[in-house]
């Protein structure tokens, strides 16, 4: 089945219909999504990391948990495919797809589709909108990034904290330096690295294409994140799509900063779920890279509007003294095909 999920697009596969060798599995995948190829030309990827995703359910045997999602990032050029991140805009599509496919019953009004995240080791737990017991996609919720209105799906996130690295804070310092750049580490469900945009020349409000277009920023972002992952226990990050790293400057629609982020070659035309789930945390920090520039009101829970390119995205956050305890989401879905694919 193909879907959107929330600003993402890809394959949604039952783990059944793939091989079990992991191998084998992912020359599959790589191979219906057309690359190793930019335009992906000879597969069903859109030619960008956003519509070059994949989600792989299955029935879980955990307790607590309905069904196992494992996410993997193809990259269009390369055929490269790594399961070292999640992603929360895919996962707005899990829980339709679960019903979907039979592997959640649905009840009238709303379905609880609790997802265990086999990336972070994790769960959300989905509100997925079940009028008369059956899936509904129409709806009045909007999310920007997305044009018209949809069901809105609401996620739960627990022990998003630390989920990849293992702290908050991996490095338990709200500010270090790579490379003569102060940086603020963090992972509340995505390891990120947020810098300050005019430490690289920038305002921050550029485009994804202008920022790409800017000279010498690239390799100057990479030498960052390449340095960044041993210090986030994430070890060599050479050929892993994390941690993500977000330029922030001050916010202009109201939010709490504004963003932009490289995922982790391309700059975001929005901002992933979980890395805005990360920017957001790091933003609450006193000392931390946005500091003096980020805007928000001390409560707790507290509900904040992080800025990108194409809007805003909403992020409320609970507090349990220096750790988040609980990460809720508004996202949106949609079933795009469902048929047969071919590798």
């Amino acid at each position: 089945m193909w879907m959107r999920g929330g600003t993402s697009k890809g394959g949604f596969f039952l783990a059944s219909d793939l091989p079990e060798d992991i191998e084998a599995r992912n020359r599959v995948l790589v191979s219906v999504m057309g690359s190793p190829d930019a335009r992906q030309i000879d597969g069903m990827g859109g030619a960008h990391p956003l519509t070059s995703k994949i989600a792989v359910v299955s029935p879980s045997d955990r307790e607590g948990c309905d069904v196992d999602y494992l996410f993997l990032q193809v990259q269009p050029d390369t055929g490269s495919i790594s399961d070292g991140q999640n992603c929360g805009n895919m996962l707005a599509a899990v829980g339709p797809f679960a019903i979907e496919r039979g592997l959640v019953s649905a009840k009238a009004g709303e379905t609880i589709v609790r997802v265990y995240m086999v990336n972070s080791e994790s769960q959300a737990d989905l509100v997925v909108q079940t009028p008369e017991g059956k899936v509904t996609y129409e709806g009045d919720a909007r999310i920007d990034g997305v044009p018209g209105m949809h069901a809105p799906i609401i996620q739960n996130y627990s022990c998003t904290a630390g989920a990849q690295c293992g702290a908050l804070l991996p490095t338990g310092n709200q500010i270090d330096i790579i490379d003569g750049v102060e940086v603020t580490l963090v992972d509340n469900g995505m390891p990120s690295v947020m810098l300050r945009a005019a430490d690289f020349g920038l305002t921050g409000y550029e485009t994804p294409q202008e920022i790409e277009a800017f000279p010498g920023l690239k390799a100057k972002i990479e030498s960052i994140r390449l340095q960044a992952g041993p210090m986030m226990n994430l070890g060599d990050v050479t050929e892993q799509t994390i941690p993500k790293m977000c330029l922030i400057s001050s916010p202009r629609s109201g939010g709490i900063i504004n963003t932009r982020t490289f995922i982790p070659h391309r700059v975001h035309e929005a901002v992933g779920v979980l890395a805005a789930a990360s920017d957001a945390a790091a933003c609450m920090f006193p000392n931390s890279v946005a500091k003096g520039t980020a805007v928000f009101e001390e409560v707790n829970p507290c509900r904040v509007d992080v800025e990108h390119p194409t809007g805003v995205m909403t992020v409320e956050l609970e507090w349990d003294g220096d750790t988040v305890i609980r990460t809720g989401l508004i996202r949106t879905a949609r079933k795009l095909m469902d048929g047969v694919v071919f590798a």
